[in-house]
């Protein structure tokens, strides 16, 4: 596919998306204000195509580490964010990222810019194509998969993908929001940190 095509794609259904859920984000937006506080907005830098790095949006879902006393991800991790993980709805201000053109909306979800270091050379290739609001790995398991299943999903996209395949992928991502399956692996907020192919550790946030 070309990027042409699939920056079409991308307009004709994030600025809609957004457009539409605007209300809904204001209400969340109020909500964690009152819940959490300031900053609303999480934001990170991550790697993009190429690696080049981007700052990625998304609703804040955890108490900072001064207000929780602890850095561990699953405990700081509130209520209100439990709900707009298992939901997505704290993905919506990404939109932003996939207006922008940082991001897709179809590709290998952006990781953490550490872990660049830690891929193998085969691995590094799912950054061959922007990443992803949602992606292969995202409906074939979501976070119940292990890394290195996630990155044969990711290389399996980059290596087919096409104005079908997105489309077939959003298709199933809406079954797969719907569902609130695989938002996380066991006894972690999201996924445990990779550290490489051999060996997993616990300190979560992809």
């Amino acid at each position: 596919m070309s990027y042409r095509g699939k920056r079409v794609l991308d307009l004709a259904v994030a600025v809609p998306v957004a457009l539409i859920t605007a209300p809904i984000q204001a209400v969340v937006a109020g909500a964690i204000r009152t819940t959490m506080g300031r900053p609303i907005l999480f934001r990170q830098d991550r790697p993009g195509l190429h690696g080049e790095t981007f700052s990625i949006l998304k609703f804040r879902t955890m108490l900072t580490e001064e207000a929780a006393g602890t850095s561990h991800d699953a405990l700081r991790l509130t209520p209100l964010g439990k709900f707009l993980r298992s939901t997505s709805v704290d993905e919506l201000p990404t939109l932003w990222n996939v207006i922008q053109g940082d991001m897709s909306l179809v590709g290998p979800r952006p990781l953490l810019t550490s872990y660049l270091a830690r891929y193998s050379p085969e691995q590094a290739r799912r950054h061959d194509v922007r990443p992803g609001l949602t992606g292969l790995a995202q409906v074939r398991g979501r976070n119940s998969l292990t890394w290195e299943e996630k990155f044969g999903f990711d290389l399996e996209y980059v290596d087919s993908q096409s104005l079908r395949l997105d489309l077939r992928i959003i298709a199933e991502t809406v079954t797969t929001v719907v569902r609130r399956t695989g938002i996380s692996a066991a006894d972690n907020a999201t996924m445990p940190e990779f550290l490489g192919s051999s060996a997993t550790s616990t300190e979560p946030r992809g």
